[in-house]
This record gives structure tokens, C-alpha cells and sequence, in this order.
């Protein structure tokens, strides 16, 4: 059996092309002082196959639709899939790989994807382990959506994941293999990284499972790799892979973390740290290179490796089918273009095609109206998929003439089970990989905890995607504390480039999915009700669409007090006004669905709003902490709830009409 020794000529510069990609991943993290050089090292040959061999894809259109998707899950070793990116073709110099975790640099110390792409070809960001195994997941269930919806000669591609143990051991990851296995998405192949070797020392040492065994029994097909420098096992695994399409494919390759490094081979010395400049040239000279030449590509190294013209041609053969398509098939052509456009955007004529409620109308929980918004905008957003962490009769997030997404029939509706962060992951990976437009996930407010790291990661590279959280309060009553979200609305604020919205009622519920799908950029997080809300007098689109606006004027001159609410602490605030005004009380009403859109709106709005010389108190059943950028003072709920019907808790921590009142006196002084 050949390998990645042998001297024919042909294998002679796969040995050359692969050991430059070492030398460029540990000249990299040695010039940075800082890193994880063992991967790169132990996986050169598997990197190499994948890219020059497997791989579907045009470095000189990173987002061609049709292209493969590649994510290293094990972000750690991004000097790996930097060095791969530039070898091939890509828009990466090797000044890039020079600045290798340097302030402004395309090479940051994980790989990363923004609105622009930080790095051209990296598809998703990822490092915090587990969350490119379950984003690959997602990339699978876009792509079979795709494929079905379009037809195969548009969408017909693959994914591929290279993984660690670490990411194996989260959760996450457990989560999504297990819903991967159930769906039979055989258009994967996961490339496990079995180094034996993690950075607190041997994984025997907390990780003594039969990874392959526990992949068999969700449901994958599973092979092994005896040695990571062996192109023909390697070539002979991926290749059985690529013929399974009825099961996602595990392939744990054994490798030598670090190899050949002669000190620091095999041991979590090569994992996290820079191998030393010592060392460097050991590993240098082993493999045949000058110990004192520093990011060196070798004569003919990248005319082996580049993969520009290969991929020039396959994507003219698929510019080529698409037109022909597009010629016999204008009203799915016209979706695709929707669909792939960015920001994506719905077929014209959803904001009149919403439900609107009239004052008077039975109260509604927001979470029932969102139910009836989604229901509205089915036929708007054809290419929208998502669903509940089965919690779908609750949430009522489901496109009600849409069928489930299963093995058979890839639908709009996604059965994610009790798998919150998996659910995150996968939704963020369907974003990622482009076509599925604002992809959602739906849990209980509470389990927004569950899945904070795939939201924080959604903000962190703007993806388009929606969360949907209902139960949002003491509110939803008997379950208790468990279940009651306090600090959430708070700590979904506190992240960066995430859009919350609380809706007082259903009419600012539709308007802030209207602003969601048709206007905003980025991801954002609905925040909706259990118990029913009235419908509210002064709700209007352009005030939801600019975060916070005025409700209820104060009667009989200029205001006194604001009170200023959110969700279903709105109607209470309307309620104490009419207490308040009752005693002359000249009393305005602010709703605040959205601080983060209400902060983008200029000063003079804002002033208008929420003038300084007027005291203001807000009211929301969640901890005041955020509240002192616009209030004065609050009516809050700085502690958990408690077990009882939600009128009663309601009363007994003093969300009444009475009790904002009193406080609104006491602001006034």
C-alpha cells in the first residue's frame, strides 16, 4: 500500500504539497507566538486529499452556490484550512498567513465568516467546539431543502466536516448527530481527528468511549482510518463515504498529533502552543525543507495544488445547466434569485398581506398572533425553513401548508426534539450555507440558556436567521421559576448585533416580523407571550420599525411621566395612565419593542420620545438591569418567580395598575 513516502513522481509532489502545508502552519504559529500547530501537522495529508481531490469548489468564487461546503469544526487548527486556502488558489497571499492572529488580519486565531467573509472560502465560524459539527448539519438540511425545492441540476453537493475529540465531547454535537443519524442526511462526511491527544493530556484520561460504536447506533456509517499519512486508506474511506447516501459518514482517522515533530509528536505539547523556534527546524529538516527559510512554497507546489483552473471549469458546467434551467423555470428561478440574494428578502406583498387585529378584538397572546403571522407570510417565503425544539404546539412557530422535514421529504417544518443547542447550531449552519432564507429555531424564552453560545455565534457573523422564544415571563404561571424567564430579555440584549423584540400585543408581534424578514439585517430574537394581551390603541408600523415610539400621549398639557414598557407590561402601563390621568396626571405611554432599534434612531427622535426633563419609569417583568439607559426608575423583577396562576403572581410581585401608579407618583415627588 503506497503512501505519502513513497517517491514516483506523481507522490513525490503530494509529499511535497502536503509537508508545505505543515511548514506554513508551523511558521505561522511560530511568528504569531501563539496557536495550535498539532493539527495542522497531523492532518496535512487528509487537508491535501480533500482539496485537491474531493472538494467541489472554485477559489475564485468563494460563494458559488453549488460549491461544497468545508468546515473545520476544530477551529484550533485554522493554520490548517489557511494553508489549504492558499496552496489552492484562493484570495489568501501568504502575507495573510504571515499575520496569522495580527490585528487586522484575514487570518484570525479562528477561522471566521462575517457579512464580507473575513477569510475568502471559510464557510462558518467556528472554535467553540462543537458548533461546526452541528453547522454542517444545517449546511445538509439546506442543502437536501435546496436540492428538492430546485431540482439537482442547481443544488447537487456535499458536505464535509474535520473534527476533534473536543467537539465530540460537547454536546452539541451529540444533539446534532443524533438528529443528522434520525434524518439519514448521507450527503455528509465527518473527518474525526482520533489523536488521542487533547490539551490537558491523554483523552484516556476523561474520554474512553467507541466513538464509532456510539455513531453507529445514531444511526451513521462509520469506518476508520488506521493512519493519517496513508492517501490510499484515506482515498479508499472517503471514497466509501461518498458512495453511502442513505446514512451520514463518520470516518475516525488515527493520527499522530504534531507529527513528526521529534519532542513534542503525540503529546499535548504540540497542542496549543507554538512548537518553539528549536523544534520548528527539527520538523523542517525532517521533512527535507531549509530549517532557515520561512514560509516556503517549494517549486511546483502550487501548480500541483491549485485547484483554479478545476474549479473554473466545474462552475461554468453549473452556470451553463443553471441557465437552461432558468429558461424553462421563471416562477422557481425567480424564488432562487430571492432566496440567494443578501440580504434575502420575501416575494413582494407580504406587509399587506399580514393579519392586523382592531382594538376591541379578543385579547391574544402573542405567541397565538405569531402563530397567525407565519401562517400569513408561508406563500412570501418560500425557501424559510425552521422549527421547535418540540415545542411546536406551544410556540405555534410551524408553516401550517408546509410538510415535515424528515427522510423522505425535506419540508419547511424541522422536528428538532429536545435539542435546543443542537437546534442553534443546525439553524446557524442553514444560514450559513446560503438559499434558506431567515432559518429559525423555537424554544421556550427560559432555554434561550441552552443555545446562548449559537446565538452569541449568529450575531458574531450577522447571519439572518430568526429566534423565537415564547412563554416570555412570570406569565406563564404554574410551571414556575424553572421556566420563567427573569434575566433573559437582559442577557439577549447584552449581545452584540442580536435585534430583541418584546411585542406588546399581536399588531406590533406582525410588525416586528415584518421589519425582521424585509428589513433587517442580521439575527434576531422575538421574545412572545403565553397568556393573551389586549389588542392596544396607537400601535403603528413605523413605530415598531423604529424599536420604541409613543403609545398613549398624556392628556391635558405636556407629560408629567413616561411610563415606558415592554410585551405584556404595556397594557399595564395603559391601565395605570388611566389611573394616573384620572387625577390630573398628565401621563405618556412608551412602548419599547426593540432597544436596539430605538438606540439607532437619531437623538432628536429619541429626545422626542423619551424627553430628559420628564421622569420616566419603565415596567417589565425581567431584572431592571439595562433600564438606567432610559429610565429613571423601574418596576421590576430583580429575583426569580414562583409557582402559582400568573394573575396572582402578577399581583404579589407588584405588577398591577395600582402599584406602577404608586410609583409613577413617587417619581414625580
Amino acid at each position: 500500500m503506497s503512501t505519502v513516502e513513497d517517491t514516483t513522481p506523481s507522490v513525490d509532489l503530494d509529499r511535497l504539497s502536503i509537508d508545505t502545508i505543515r511548514t506554513l502552519a508551523i511558521d505561522g504559529v511560530q511568528k504569531a507566538n501563539s496557536g495550535h500547530p498539532g493539527l495542522p501537522l497531523g492532518l496535512a495529508p487528509l487537508g491535501f486529499l480533500l482539496f485537491t481531490k474531493y472538494l467541489r469548489h472554485n477559489p475564485k468564487d468563494p460563494s458559488w452556490p453549488d460549491r461544497d461546503r468545508f468546515v473545520l469544526s476544530a477551529g484550533h487548527g485554522s493554520m490548517l484550512i489557511y494553508s489549504l486556502l492558499h496552496l489552492s488558489g484562493y484570495d489568501l497571499t501568504i502575507e495573510d498567513l504571515q499575520s496569522f492572529r495580527q490585528w487586522g488580519s484575514r487570518t484570525p486565531g479562528h477561522p471566521e465568516r462575517d457579512k464580507v467573509h473575513v477569510t475568502p472560502g471559510v464557510e462558518i465560524t467556528t472554535g467553540p467546539l462543537g458548533q461546526g459539527f452541528a453547522n454542517g448539519v444545517g449546511m445538509a438540511i439546506a442543502e437536501r431543502f435546496l436540492r428538492s425545492k430546485f431540482g439537482t441540476e442547481v443544488q447537487d453537493h456535499r458536505t464535509f466536516v474535520i473534527c476533534s475529540d473536543g467537539d465530540l465531547q460537547e454536546g452539541i454535537a451529540s444533539e446534532a448527530a443524533s438528529l443528522a443519524g434520525h434524518l439519514k442526511l448521507g450527503r455528509m462526511i465527518y473527518l474525526y481527528d482520533n489523536n488521542h491527544i487533547q490539551l490537558d493530556g491523554p483523552t484516556r484520561e476523561s474520554f474512553s468511549e467507541d466513538v464509532p460504536k456510539r455513531f453507529d447506533a445514531y444511526g451513521w456509517h462509520t469506518l476508520k482510518v488506521d493512519d493519517a499519512n496513508d492517501l490510499d486508506e484515506l482515498t479508499a474511506a472517503i471514497d466509501a463515504g461518498l458512495a453511502e447516501e442513505e446514512r451520514p459518514t463518520l470516518i475516525s482517522v488515527r493520527s499522530i498529533i504534531g507529527y513528526p515533530s521529534p519532542n513534542k509528536q503525540g503529546t499535548q505539547k504540540a497542542h496549543g502552543a507554538p512548537l518553539g523556534e528549536d523544534e520548528v527546524r527539527l520538523v523542517k529538516e525532517i521533512l527535507g525543507f531549509d530549517p532557515d527559510a520561512h514560509f516556503a512554497v517549494p517549486d511546483g507546489v502550487y501548480d500541483h495544488f491549485s485547484q483554479v483552473a478545476k474549479g473554473g471549469e466545474l462552475q461554468s458546467a453549473w452556470e451553463k445547466r443553471f441557465a437552461s434551467w432558468k429558461a424553462g423555470h421563471a416562477e422557481l428561478a425567480q424564488e432562487w434569485e430571492n432566496a440567494w440574494s443578501s440580504p434575502a428578502r420575501p416575494q413582494k406583498g407580504l406587509a399587506e398581506a399580514l393579519p392586523k387585529w382592531n382594538v376591541g378584538d379578543k385579547a391574544i397572546a402573542t405567541r397565538a398572533a405569531g402563530g397567525e403571522v407565519m401562517a400569513a407570510f408561508e406563500a412570501f417565503t418560500p425557501t424559510m425553513v425552521g422549527g421547535a425544539a418540540d415545542l411546536t404546539e406551544s410556540t405555534k412557530t410551524v408553516f401550517p401548508k408546509s410538510h415535515t422535514f424528515d427522510d423522505e421529504a425535506p419540508g419547511r417544518n424541522v422536528k428538532f426534539g429536545v435539542r435546543e443547542h443542537g437546534m442553534g447550531g443546525i439553524v446557524n449552519g442553514m444560514a450559513g450555507h446560503g438559499g434558506i432564507l431567515r432559518p429559525y429555531g423555537s424554544t421556550f424564552g427560559q432555554f434561550s440558556d441552552y443555545m446562548r453560545g449559537s446565538i452569541r455565534l449568529s450575531a458574531l457573523m450577522g447571519l439572518e436567521v430568526a429566534w423565537v422564544y415564547t412563554h416570555d415571563s412570570i406569565g406563564l404561571g404554574e410551571d414556575g421559576p424553572t421556566h420563567q424567564p427573569v434575566e433573559h430579555f437582559a442577557a439577549l440584549r447584552a449581545i452584540p448585533g442580536l435585534t430583541f423584540f418584546r411585542p406588546a400585543d399581536a399588531n406590533e408581534t406582525a410588525q416586528a416580523w415584518r421589519v425582521v424578514l424585509e428589513e433587517l439585517e442580521g439575527p434576531a430574537a422575538f421574545m412572545l407571550s403565553r397568556q393573551n394581551l389586549p389588542i392596544l390603541d396607537g400601535v403603528t408600523p413605523e413605530g415598531v420599525a423604529k424599536g420604541g415610539y409613543v403609545l398613549q400621549e398624556a392628556e391635558g398639557g405636556a407629560p408629567k411621566v413616561v411610563l415606558v414598557g415592554t410585551g405584556s407590561e404595556v397594557s399595564l402601563c395603559v391601565a395605570a395612565r388611566e389611573l394616573l390621568q384620572g387625577e390630573g396626571i398628565a401621563t405618556r405611554v412608551v412602548s419599547l419593542p426593540s432597544w436596539e432599534l430605538f438606540a439607532k434612531q437619531d437623538q432628536a427622535y429619541r429626545m422626542n420620545v423619551l424627553p430628559a426633563a420628564v421622569p420616566k419609569l419603565s415596567v417589565e417583568a425581567g431584572v431592571s438591569m439595562g433600564w438606567a439607559e432610559w429610565v429613571d426608575a423601574s418596576v421590576a423583577l430583580d429575583h426569580f418567580g414562583a409557582s402559582a396562576p400568573a394573575e396572582i403572581l402578577f399581583r404579589e410581585f407588584g405588577f398591577t395598575p395600582e402599584n406602577v401608579a404608586a410609583r409613577a407618583r413617587d417619581l414625580i415627588g
